[in-house]
């Protein structure tokens, strides 16, 4: 079956902005106050960004198989998020990270955990994300995430955990699967005066879909929040991981067609293997509440991640470890009689001294001789100054600056022979928005904006074309103008939005040689271009029957070179031009629930040269379960790739193929049944 764009999805759009709102003439009504939810004020603080965004409720996302960040990201328009079968996913939001291999650290997308760094020079770690730790997800796509710190091209993600205010004091959930998947997890949240907590621990292991990939993990999160006064409060977090993943590697094309479930031979001969030997991220977050209009928030981070990389013909052991500080000032005034609102904010991530990496050669999975000590050094240091100034009634103006200082530096002291290099950047990313609301359930928004994304540390090593003399690379930047809508009508609620940005010295990653390291480079000039669109409808509901709904989400990406010497025009690889997804669901007054969901992608480019791709797919799926009206007991099924339909759910790109059909695709996963139950003491 071949995707199509979604046309109907797009004519909704347009219908929902006819729809006219009808004067209604009420009685007088008694409003009693009420206080919000975290969800909807993070609803309402989102719509005031002039730039498209997305809020994942991880209570709807509960209700089904919660084994990865594939699974929290679901259903989110220009969000492009997919499993390699482990922890490990590639994530890209706007042509971000595009051809990052789903094993390695992320880039181009800022992630934070409660507002305070994950990310640094080095990039984003995965083992430390586990899902069932979440109350919610808010994406901030491109340079929506400015006033977070965030200039990467993708924009930012921060991920919150549950507090004591939002748990409950008992929670106990078990998953359990197809190819040996199991998860489990206890928790508990309460509020003791003027002391909250919440602590969670959390398990899973899996045989995994093909040969030689199975993996475990384990971790626990707590966090504890305390507050002094109504103008102090102060909370501390702590999070640590160990996973551990073996590798079956990529495939071919006719390998992903006949034999999905076999592992790339020169993996499975090398035993290869990633285990985390145990990350610790802590933090402390503390706000001061300097009047009704103006607060400064605080925050300090120290992230220790060592890794063990036991892939292709060489062990690497890496030493990372990051300290990061946050300090924001955020007022609101009066400016010539218009409402105004400031952000002034700095942040700074550095890879202590600590930080390096000690490689040696493996034979029949044991480890030889010491071939390269290499260390990692890198910051980032952002200051932005930002401000929402309302011009008249509902119209808004974004304005903001950013100054930022980048250092990188990679020194080969093993063997004598090794070279270092360092490299230190001023660099600046201004950002211009406006932001309209027509009425309360219609607004328009447009903004355009600059990014900057260093190189990271270990690619002036990796890439350098002489052995054991780092290279020196360019910043890449963005010039982007964003425009778009969303609102509330007959249709449902719906968000659209179109961006179109210039990127120059883009960092893009390759596997130039089968089996041996990526090498990350500047390229030519490109384009990234697209249209994101998201539709939640109500079909139908009557009361004491049930309701009908339908989510839908869409995201056209048309990335390429600008006139590239060797490439012309063609099309970066990686992600698929159109990515679809919907969920058709009923829901009786009763708690129990039943829906069918579908994936759609279009083919995608397996090299820069566009000589082969892998195939375009659709997925069907279907998810039942019951909710208890007292909201203390959870059950669900759910079945995944019904049709058991072959196919590469990501492409790590190679250079240049010539038409071969290359080991390039990780496979998605065949049919599958995964099973849960949960209970909360409330």
């Amino acid at each position: 079956m071949r995707p199509t764009l979604p046309y109907s999805l797009l004519a909704l759009f347009v219908a929902g902005t006819t729809q006219a709102a009808n004067r209604v003439e009420l009685d007088q009504v008694l409003i009693q106050g009420q206080a919000q939810s975290e969800l909807e004020s993070a609803a309402e603080r989102l719509r005031e960004v002039p730039g498209a965004s997305n809020l994942v409720d991880m209570g709807r996302v509960s209700q089904g198989r919660v084994a990865s960040n594939q699974d929290v990201l679901a259903y989110q328009p220009g969000v492009f998020a997919q499993s390699a079968g482990n922890d490990g996913i590639k994530l890209s939001i706007r042509g971000s990270g595009i051809n990052r291999a789903p094993g390695a650290h992320g880039s181009g997308v800022y992630t934070m955990f409660d507002g305070l760094p994950l990310t640094g020079p080095g990039g984003t770690p995965y083992e430390l994300f586990e899902p069932l730790w979440l109350n919610r997800a808010e994406v901030l796509r491109g340079a929506n995430g400015f006033d977070q710190g965030s200039l990467a091209l993708g924009g930012a993600i921060n991920y919150l955990t549950h507090t004591g205010y939002d748990a409950a004091p008992l929670q106990v959930r078990y998953e359990a699967g197809s190819r040996g998947y199991q998860r489990r997890h206890i928790s508990s949240g309460q509020v003791l005066g003027n002391l909250d907590y919440y602590v969670a621990l959390t398990d899973a292991e899996y045989d995994g879909y093909q040969q030689h990939s199975s993996g475990s993990a384990k971790g626990i999160a707590a966090n504890v929040g305390y507050r002094f006064n109504p103008n102090l409060e102060t909370r501390f977090y702590l999070r640590y991981r160990e996973t551990e993943n073996d590798l079956a590697g990529r495939l071919t094309k006719d390998q992903i067609k006949h034999h999905p479930r076999a592992a790339n031979p020169a993996y499975l001969a090398r035993n290869d293997r990633r285990p985390q030997p145990g990350s610790t991220w802590v933090g402390n977050k503390t706000t001061f509440f300097l009047d009704d209009d103006s607060r400064l928030e605080a925050g300090l981070v120290y992230h220790d991640y060592p890794m063990d990389l036991r892939e292709g013909p060489m062990r690497l052991k890496v030493a990372y470890s990051d300290v990061s500080g946050t300090l924001n000032y955020l007022r609101r005034d009066t400016l010539f009689g218009h409402e105004s609102k400031t952000t002034l904010g700095w942040r700074t991530t550095k890879h202590l001294p600590n930080s390096g990496a000690s490689q040696f050669s493996r034979v029949n999975d044991l480890t030889g001789a010491r071939t390269r000590d290499f260390s990692y050094q890198g910051s980032d240091t952002v200051l932005h100054l930002g401000n929402d100034l309302e011009l008249v009634p509902n119209l808004w103006l974004t304005t903001g600056l950013a100054m930022i200082y980048t250092r990188r530096e990679s020194d080969v002291t093993y063997p004598a022979s090794g070279g270092k290099v360092s490299q230190h950047d001023w660099d600046y990313a201004p950002r211009l928005g406006l932001r309209y609301d027509i009425r309360p359930d219609l607004q328009l928004y447009g903004n355009l904006s600059r990014s900057v994304e260093p190189p990271h540390p270990w690619s002036l090593v990796w890439s350098a074309p002489v052995a054991n003399q780092p290279m020196k690379m360019h910043n890449q930047t963005a010039t982007t103008l964003e425009l778009g809508a969303r609102g509330d009508s007959a249709v449902g609620r719906w968000d659209l939005a179109w961006y179109y940005a210039q990127v120059r010295h883009e960092l893009l990653n390759v596997e130039v040689v089968q089996g041996l390291p990526f090498k990350e480079f500047n390229a030519s000039p490109s384009v990234h271009q697209g249209i994101e669109a998201g539709l939640d409808s109500l079909l139908w509901e009557r009361p004491g029957t049930g309701k009908l709904s339908l989510r839908q989400a869409y995201t056209f990406s048309d990335f390429h070179y600008r006139d590239d010497d060797r490439f012309g025009d063609n099309r970066l690889p990686g992600i698929p031009m159109h990515y679809y997804q919907a969920e058709l669901r009923y829901d009786w007054p009763s708690g129990f629930y039943a829906g069918v969901n579908t994936q759609m992608a279009s083919k995608v480019q397996v090299d820069y040269a566009n000589s082969n791709h892998a195939d375009a797919y659709a997925l069907l799926g279907a998810r039942l379960g019951w909710n208890s009206p007292k909201r203390d007991w959870q059950t669900w099924l759910d079945l995944r790739n019904l049709t058991n339909q072959r196919y590469a759910a990501t492409v790590t790109p190679g250079y240049d193929d010539g038409g071969r059909d290359e080991a390039r695709s990780t496979p998605g996963e065949g049919f599958a049944v995964y099973a849960g139950v949960s209970y909360s003491l409330r």
